[in-house]
Order: C-alpha cells, then sequence, then structure tokens
C-alpha cells in the first residue's frame, strides 16, 4: 500500500470520526450549552481525551513503531511478538496503579486541572465525580494505543483510525437513548466515555487476534527491549503530544473565567477536524514508510516522502486555516447556535476559533516533522522543542489571559505550535535530514496565494453578499435552515475556487493525483 493510498484509509475513517464529533458536540451543546454542567464534562473529558490524542492519534507510536518494525523485520515475528507482549505486560500494571492513585486522589488533583472551579463548591464536586467516573478511559485507550502501533506497523490501519469513530457513536447514542432518563445530563455522558473505551479496546484486541498478533498476557518484567521502549516513549509522548498539552494548560488557566472552558472547547472541536484529517493522519502513515526505508538506506526515499506529506498536507491544511479565519462567524452559528448555546457564546467561540486556526498549518507541520525524529529513534531532540513550545505557551497564555481574556489563551496556542514546528524544520535542515525539492519550492508558494485569495473572497461573500442573499430568500425558510444553506454554499464555492486556482496556478495538478492513486 503506498503512501497515499495509506494516507486515505487513515484520512477517511479519521474524516468519519470528526463528522460524527461534530453531531457529537452540536448535541452537547444544545443538552448543556456553556454552563456549570458543561464546563464540569468538559474538564472530566479533557484527562481521556488527552490520552486518546496522545496515544491513539501517534504519539506513543513515535517510540513503539520503529521498535517493534525493527523486531519484525530484523528478528522476525517472533521476537517482535515478544516485544509486543512484554510491552503489554508493563504497560497494563503500570496503568492500573495509576488508575487506582488517581481516583483517590482526584478530590486534590482538581485543584491542579481546575484551579477555577475551586470558587464554586457545586461545580468542584461535580467535576470530581464527573472525572472519576471517566478516567478508567486512560486505561482501556493506552492500551488501544499498543495495539493500534501493532496493527500500523502490519500496514493495516483500519481498524485502529475507527476506534475514535467507535467513540462518537457510543456517545451520540448516550445523548439520544440515556441522557433523558438522567437529571444529570453530564453524568450518562461520563459514564458514555468509559463504555466506550471498553468497546475500543475489545475491537482493537479482536483486529489484532485476526493479525495473528494479539499479545498474550505475562508477568511484567523490566527487559532490555521495555527498557527501550520507556527511554524513547517519554520524550515521545511529550513531543507527540505537545498540542494536546498546550490544551490542556489552556484549561487550566481558562477554568478562571466563566465560559471560557467550554468557548476553546467548541473552538478546539472545530479546527480539530483538519488537524485530524490532515496532521494526524500524516503522522500515523508517515512514521511506518519513514522507518522501513531509513532501515533499508533509503535517505533519498525518506526524503521524497516527507516532500510529498509536506506538499499533500499544506494543499489541504492552508485553505482549511483560510477558511476558519475568514469565516469563524457563520461557521460557529451554524453548527452549535441552538438550544443552551446562544448568540454571545458564538461571538465568544468565533474569536477562538479565527486564533487556534492562525496555529493550524503550524499543528501539521510538528506532524510532518517528527516523524524524521521518531523514525531514527530519536525522540529526545522533538522533546526538548516541545518544552519550549510549552514555556511559550504558559508565558503567553499567563500574559494574554489578563489582557485580552480567554482569546489569548488560543493565540498563546498558536504562537507555542509555530515556534515548535520551526525549530523541528531547522533542525532537520542542519542534520541533512530535510530539504525542500524542486516540486515542492515551486508549488508551496503557489499554495499559499491560492488559499489567501479564497480566504478573501469567503470573508467578501460572507460579509457583504450573504446579508442581500439572505433578503432575497423566499419566505418560509427558518433562520437554521438558511445558516446551513449558506454554510455549505460557502464552503462548495470555496472548495470550487480553490480548485480551480490549484489548476492555473499549477499548485496542484489533476493528473498527479490520478497517477498516484494508479501507483
Amino acid at each position: 500500500m503506498n503512501l497515499l493510498k495509506s494516507f486515505a484509509t487513515v484520512g477517511g475513517m479519521t474524516m468519519m470520526s470528526r463528522v460524527l464529533g461534530f453531531v457529537r458536540d452540536i448535541l452537547i451543546a444544545a443538552v448543556l450549552g456553556t454552563g456549570p454542567v458543561a464546563d464540569a464534562f468538559f474538564v472530566a473529558f479533557k484527562f481521556p481525551n488527552l490520552f486518546r490524542r496522545l496515544f491513539a492519534e501517534g504519539a506513543f507510536n513515535s517510540a513503539f513503531v520503529p521498535l517493534f518494525a525493527k523486531r519484525l523485520e530484523g528478528e522476525g515475528e517472533k521476537s517482535a511478538r515478544q516485544f509486543a507482549e512484554e510491552a503489554f505486560a508493563v504497560l497494563l500494571t503500570v496503568l492500573i496503579v495509576f488508575t487506582a492513585i488517581a481516583q483517590l486522589a482526584m478530590p486534590w488533583l482538581m485543584y491542579g486541572i481546575a484551579p477555577g472551579f475551586s470558587d464554586t463548591p457545586d461545580k468542584f464536586d461535580m467535576a470530581v465525580v464527573f472525572t472519576q467516573i471517566a478516567f478508567p478511559y486512560l486505561l482501556f485507550m493506552s492500551l488501544v494505543a499498543l495495539l493500534s502501533g501493532v496493527l500500523n506497523s502490519l500496514g493495516k490501519f483500519a481498524a485502529a483510525a475507527f476506534a475514535p469513530v467507535l467513540l462518537n457513536i457510543i456517545l451520540i447514542s448516550t445523548l439520544l437513548f440515556a441522557a433523558p432518563y438522567f437529571e444529570n445530563a453530564g453524568l450518562a455522558l461520563v459514564w458514555g466515555v468509559s463504555a466506550a473505551g471498553v468497546a475500543q479496546l475489545a475491537m482493537l484486541m479482536w483486529a489484532a487476534h485476526r493479525a495473528g498478533f494479539m499479545p498474550r498476557l505475562r508477568m511484567p518484567k523490566m527487559t532490555p527491549g521495555v527498557k527501550r521502549l520507556i527511554v524513547l516513549g517519554i520524550p515521545g509522548v511529550i513531543a507527540g503530544g505537545i498540542a494536546q498539552i498546550n490544551l490542556l494548560i489552556g484549561t487550566i488557566i481558562a477554568s478562571l473565567q466563566d465560559g471560557a472552558v467550554s468557548w476553546l472547547y467548541y473552538a478546539d472541536r472545530v479546527y480539530q477536524l483538519p488537524l485530524g484529517v490532515i496532521g494526524i493522519a500524516i503522522g500515523i502513515v508517515l512514521l511506518p514508510d519513514l522507518a522501513r526505508r531509513l532501515r533499508a538506506d533509503d535517505e533519498g526515499g525518506a526524503m521524497w516522502s516527507q516532500n510529498r506529506a509536506m506538499e499533500f498536507s499544506m494543499l489541504l491544511t492552508l485553505p482549511a486555516a483560510a477558511a476558519l479565519i475568514a469565516i469563524p462567524g457563520p461557521i460557529i452559528e451554524t453548527l452549535f447556535e441552538r438550544g443552551a448555546f446562544d448568540a454571545a457564546d458564538t461571538l465568544k467561540t468565533q474569536m477562538a476559533l479565527a486564533a487556534f486556526a492562525v496555529g493550524l498549518p503550524a499543528f501539521v507541520l510538528i506532524k510532518v516533522f517528527s516523524p524524521g525524529f521518531f523514525a531514527r529513534e530519536n525522540t529526545v531532540t522533538p522533546m526538548r522543542f516541545a518544552a519550549a513550545g510549552i514555556a511559550v505557551n504558559i508565558a503567553g497564555s499567563l500574559i494574554l489571559f489578563y489582557q485580552i481574556g480567554f482569546v489569548g489563551i488560543a493565540i498563546a496556542t498558536s504562537m507555542a505550535a509555530w515556534v515548535n514546528a520551526g525549530l523541528l524544520w531547522s533542525r532537520l535542515a542542519a542534520n541533512g535530514h530535510y530539504a525542500a525539492d524542486e516540486r515542492l519550492k515551486k508549488r508551496l508558494p503557489m499554495i499559499l496565494i491560492a488559499s489567501a485569495a479564497m480566504g478573501g473572497l469567503l470573508w467578501a461573500t460572507a460579509t457583504y453578499a450573504g446579508p442581500t442573499a439572505a433578503a432575497m430568500m423566499p419566505g418560509g425558510w427558518t433562520a437554521e435552515a438558511l445558516g446551513i444553506l449558506a454554510l455549505g454554499g460557502l464552503v462548495a464555492g470555496g472548495g470550487l475556487v480553490y480548485a480551480l486556482l490549484c489548476q492555473i496556478t499549477g499548485a496542484a495538478r489533476l493528473s498527479d493525483l490520478k497517477q498516484a492513486l494508479r501507483r
């Protein structure tokens, strides 16, 4: 399976997950709004969601995949299976102990997770209970990550990519069929999170069994392979999860302002769609591809893979960022403004979305550049650069929060992403591990121009043509229907304009896509 087809498999599943995630969040916004129950749920969901993104979306695999693939191709299936079983046993033991301690210490941990909640005892107590119920999801998701690494190394991406889809299906079902029977709908949701973890683990165990690589349970031992996994894994998780760590920091600071946790959450959910479909899919597929090429001493092939990953990811990311910056209001209004989510919430959320969108290309570039280090079993350098980004995020969030409020947190998160991406690129280039080829040098500026032109057209259309078009519509249309129709028209029109501009400028050729698919 070539790089583009692998990306299409993961990207398709991720797109399905993100679309269902929007449905889930639309329902959450309608049921919970942005009040105390919503804030408590989002804090409780932050930890399992953080670990889901860290592990399921590639950070854990930055250490596991190169080591497992080395065993698989160098020493055979027996050695690779033994390594997977050793890692599974140690990970399961550590997670059980960690989960038990966290459950007991949760009332004290909450002072660090959401310090602003301490001023409202009812919300604080609710957040503690919610987080205790949802916390076991960490255990299930971490084991899912290990099994995903095994399957990804074997070139089987579909089951692991479908796991987040299953989470959203279960949460949507919980909102529709279980929440109405609970006095507190947030309580139903956190129980749904834990149930989803069990279902995801069961599905990955079945997929690993079918592939002949389901790890057997054994006594945990600190073997040389496990020690090497820990040495690479800790910095790898920190480096690969920089975006999620920054969001967690933002949540802690945002808890000091009523409603800010929810506004940032909804904005994050929107820009996570292109990040998930493009950046995370690229990172998951690119790492095993680079690892295979480097083990074969194919440095030229590795460079080619990274250049094509850069080209393809920017071809999709830059127009997405331009659109989110140009029309955040219509997007948020159409997706969320109903039920308990009102116009004031839309205004706040769209400000955060535009600020997050500025950093969207940088978040994707991190996913493109990081595998260049991970495939060479270097997780320390990306961790150091991630630490620099975290420092920028903390300092920026604290300074800007007290100057302009919660929007400053989103701005600081984007600043941190650009710092991290710039450091990764400069070190790869300095080491001779990455250089843009002639094709990328020619096409990247054209992609930027086409994206900027499309963004400007979207802004002008929404600002000037939108009210006129709405006034010309025949009677009988509800405001919600008009909003959906208008947003659909903007998206379709923007996509068509961008495709034409790419063809005219040479940013992308339809013939290239056809040739890649034939390969």
